[in-house]
């Protein structure tokens, strides 16, 4: 019988690092509402293990926050497996002049992205339920993601989506490099350029990020899918805008084991 821990008292979010103030200035506020998502409902919907809470800040939106710093002024950005806003969310807190593409298939957590957003008041996010590589109608200057996938497959799934000169960013461990070794060939096979490893968020994290860049020089077609695999579920909310990883419970790149894109869930009625 499977030990039942509904009266386990969930552990407290610890304050935030000095530094995350200084950092975010007058997005501190909204950041630190949107950690408090992450300990409380972002648990109890399983995005975020409970044993991660003492450590989120500097494991997870921390670790996240740095990658804006890469990003260009008024840039249209698409997260993919976005999960529990890690680093979607958390760059589209710190940069209200982007615009943030959420691509999730998982209904419950397309739902969770959707509450949490409009509780923090975003009017910079989209939400999209979709798997990433049935998303045909996008077009972006950014792709991010977190823990979604090896480089060669996550590659396949994020350059199609980008415009031409636009940037994949993702956020990798420690074994960044080595995956690059293992995947240029793979990567420069389907367009991708300047394949390199960066790093950022130092004044906020210690070890810094380290961030997989990878540019197209020209617009990958992806053939269009006759599957009707994506749903717009929350419009932009800024006009002329077009529409477009989940913690895990161990572990700072917040991997939850998974290595695929799941299927997406049924349409709700």
């Amino acid at each position: 019988m499977k030990p039942d821990h509904s009266d386990r008292v969930p552990e407290p979010l610890p304050d935030a690092p000095a530094a995350a103030a200084a950092y975010l200035g007058d997005r501190f506020g909204t950041m630190v509402r949107f950690a408090e998502h992450l300990a409380d409902t972002g648990v109890s919907h399983g995005l975020i293990g409970p044993r991660e809470v003492p450590r989120l800040w500097e494991r997870h939106v921390l670790n996240c926050v740095g990658v804006q710093e890469l990003i260009e002024p008024d840039a249209h950005v698409a997260d993919v497996g976005s999960g529990a806003g890690l680093p979607g969310l958390v760059i589209a807190i710190a940069r209200p002049d982007l615009h943030v593409t959420l691509v999730e298939p998982m209904l419950r957590r397309v739902t969770w992205l959707e509450n949490v957003s409009d509780d923090l008041g975003l009017t910079n996010v989209t939400v999209v339920r979709s798997r990433a590589e049935q998303v045909t109608d996008l077009e972006v200057d950014v792709v991010t993601s977190r823990a979604v996938a090896r480089l060669d497959t996550l590659s396949q799934w994020s350059l199609p989506l980008l415009r031409s000169g636009g940037r994949m960013l993702a956020l990798k461990g420690s074994s960044a490099q080595d995956e690059v070794d293992e995947a240029r060939a793979a990567i420069e096979k389907l367009g991708g350029a300047q394949i390199e490893v960066l790093t950022c968020g130092g004044e906020v994290v210690d070890p810094p990020t380290a961030i997989v860049s990878v540019t197209v020089e020209q617009r990958i077609v992806r053939p269009a899918s006759g599957r009707a695999g994506a749903r717009r579920a929350k419009k932009p909310g800024r006009a002329g805008r077009p529409g477009a990883g989940a913690a895990g419970r161990d572990g700072r790149d917040g991997r939850d084991g998974a290595s695929r894109s799941p299927r997406p869930e049924r349409k709700r009625k």
